[in-house]
């Protein structure tokens, strides 16, 4: 685990205050990219729940089915 103003990428440990300033910026992009697409499989795991809620009132509303008559 890397410490506390360390990051680790493909397993070797770095001093952030070693890393250039495109190296740095780029792993604040790298961190809000990650964020973003934990927040949009959050928004996800929301809507396909949505989604079965919605799915079962329309079975649950459907016309009962009549008998078919012989």
């Amino acid at each position: 685990m890397a410490q506390a103003g360390h990051v680790t990428i493909d397993g070797k440990e770095y001093s952030l205050d070693t890393l250039p300033d495109a190296a740095k910026q780029n792993l604040n992009n790298l961190r809000g990219a990650d964020q973003e697409i934990a927040r949009l499989r959050n928004q996800l795991a929301i809507t396909e729940t949505a989604r079965a809620v919605f799915a079962n009132a329309v079975r649950q509303n459907l016309p009962a089915e009549e008998s078919a008559e012989a």
